[in-house]
């Protein structure tokens, strides 16, 4: 069953209304059972562990990260379409769907949104099969191998792309700009 995390917030700032940049993190079928499915493979972390941290790391840097994770290609694919009028960036592990689907491809293509392809393993040292991704030609870049990591290098990433990182105390005093805000 799909469930997704964190309602849309709105921040208002000198009496404007300013939607907080979103970022919607996607995981495919299998990826409910982080943690213990294959261990050896995929981590000891949970995918709870994983929605938990960026929804904290998005917060600190001032960007809200909703989650999604479903089992069901169309569920995924139906989320993506969605995004272009409540997202303004996707990270995406597709799981099993990244070799097999090219609906998700064309939906994330549509959304002409940048995307982030996510992967905990290194695709290229495992089986055949799974070293072609039909999802890499429409996505900004690939994240791989680095296991629950690579989910915070994506944010980080989105985050840049965005231009969203908050600035520091350092940066806020220095620049003119910044004061009063």
């Amino acid at each position: 069953m799909a469930k997704e995390t964190t309602p849309r917030s709105r921040t208002t700032s000198g009496g404007d209304a300013r939607v907080t940049p979103r970022v919607l993190v996607l995981h495919g079928p299998n990826l409910n059972l982080l943690g213990e499915r294959e261990p050896h493979i995929y981590g000891h972390t949970t995918l709870a562990d994983i929605d938990a941290e960026l929804a904290a790391r998005g917060r600190a840097a001032g960007v809200e990260v909703i989650s999604l994770q479903s089992n069901h290609e169309g569920v995924l694919i139906d989320r993506v379409q969605q995004a272009r009028a409540d997202a303004d960036a996707i990270i995406i592990n597709a799981g099993g769907f990244t070799h097999t689907s090219v609906a998700l491809r064309d939906a994330i293509a549509a959304t002409k949104l940048p995307a982030i392809e996510v992967h905990l393993s290194n695709l290229a040292a495992r089986e055949e099969f799974r070293h072609r991704s039909f999802l890499t030609a429409v996505c900004v870049g690939q994240i791989a191998g680095f296991g629950a990591a690579s989910y915070r290098l994506a944010l980080d990433a989105a985050i840049d792309i965005l231009g969203a990182r908050k600035p520091s105390a350092a940066e806020s005093s220095s620049n003119p700009k910044q004061k009063g805000r």
